[in-house]
């Protein structure tokens, strides 16, 4: 792998399609290895933005408007960060070879849509997966809760971080389910699936790195990272989180046949369920996951170093340095142009940091920042990061 100059005919030129804290990361390890970086979204100062060399505000899923941004723009790498995309338009580039998209356009398509990730795993590998079912109306939804069983978790087919997601105790639930999923999808009319309840001791993330070793794909594993979610929406994780070797080997295999079905490069987020040596698939993300985050703090390379790596085709390390934490810090109010109080109080906390995204407006519910720490043992890194997170304060300017 060649790379050239930013902003200079020899540039190598990587589009991010999707601009958050996450791709804000990204973009920085790009830039440290002398990509020149353009970043994409729906809204102007996305926290990508705020470290690129440009950057662009498009609706994401017009195709006509993708399209002629990325024909603009000539990139050589597209890396989608979210799923809210007309990935029909990756597809296109993908298949005329006018960019390489990461990890593949078919993978990105698949998991934008949680029924053909789904079907991928369950129907097409045989993984193991909670029992589920589809639905395209309340009264599909009423049945499939019926043949999955009570309780049962409701979301949307094209969702992310939790939207629209409702746990169902009985059949009185499945009325709101339903409407709570409708309001909150991405697209009107939309399909919801329905699980059942697993009974599992805990779950994680394993985060799966496909990069290039002598000139073939080889396939590398961090540490498990153990988070807990409120919503559907991870609020804590940890690094490394205790795991029987039969459970790490399971995980591991399943982790593998997931992402070699899905090919390409980068890093994939593969969350699974466990209890004792069993293990389900759950869901997997083509990119680094939020909960990863606590790699800043863990690894000798974090996941975006390691995305970063290996879309570029350089070598990766997924050695873990120390056990860690991350504890995620919520808006809290409704303003613009936010202010952060307690950083200093924060950062006196033992081995603790802070990411503090930049986002432009906050919500009560929108992860404006994260605090991380490290510790002799993931215990004592979780107080400390859980300590520095609630020293912030998050007030209207």
């Amino acid at each position: 792998m060649r790379i050239g100059t930013p902003l200079s005919d020899t540039a190598t030129r990587v589009m991010l399609l999707g601009s958050g804290e996450l791709g804000k990361e990204v973009a920085i390890e790009l830039q440290r290895l002398g990509a020149e970086v353009i970043a994409v979204d729906r809204y102007a100062n996305a926290p990508a933005m705020q470290v690129a060399h440009r950057s662009h505000v498009i609706p994401m899923t017009d195709a006509q408007v993708l399209n002629g941004v990325i024909l603009a723009e000539a990139p050589h790498i597209i890396v989608p960060e979210i799923e809210a995309i007309a990935t029909e338009v990756l597809a296109g580039i993908e298949e005329a070879g006018f960019a390489r998209v990461i990890p593949t356009a078919r993978a990105t398509q698949l998991t934008m849509n949680r029924e053909g990730i789904r079907r991928l795993a369950a129907e097409e590998l045989g993984l193991p997966t909670s029992p589920y079912a589809f639905a395209a109306s309340a009264q599909e939804l009423a049945a499939g809760a019926q043949t999955v069983g009570f309780p049962c978790f409701v979301k949307p087919v094209m969702s992310s971080s939790g939207k629209g997601q409702s746990y169902v105790e009985g059949p009185e639930g499945v009325a709101d389910a339903w409407a709570y999923a409708e309001a909150s999808g991405r697209v009107a009319g939309g399909v919801v699936i329905v699980e059942g309840r697993i009974d599992f001791d805990y779950e994680i993330t394993l985060l799966t790195v496909r990069s290039l070793r002598d000139g073939a794909i080889a396939t590398s594993f961090c540490a498990p990272i153990g988070h807990r979610q409120q919503k559907g929406d991870y609020v804590e994780s940890w690094q490394p989180q205790a795991m029987s070797p039969g459970a790490l080997k399971a995980a591991q295999d399943i982790a593998a046949k997931v992402t070699d079905a899905l090919g390409g490069l980068g890093v994939f987020g593969v969350e699974l369920f466990v209890k004792g040596d069993e293990v389900w698939f759950s869901e997997v993300s083509p990119r680094p996951h939020d909960t990863g985050l606590v790699t800043l703090a863990t690894q000798v390379m974090s996941e975006f170093a390691l995305h970063a790596r290996a879309i570029l085709g350089l070598p990766v390390d997924v050695t873990l340095r120390e056990p860690g934490a991350s504890a995620v810090i919520y808006g809290g109010i409704e303003a613009q142009g936010v202010v952060f109080e307690g950083v200093a109080e924060a950062l006196s906390v033992p081995t603790a940091d802070l990411r503090l995204f930049g986002k432009p407006e906050s919500y009560a519910t929108r992860r404006m920042g994260v605090a991380l720490a490290r510790g002799a043992d993931t215990a004592e890194a979780r107080a400390r990061a859980g300590e520095a997170a609630g020293k912030v304060r998050v007030v209207a300017p």
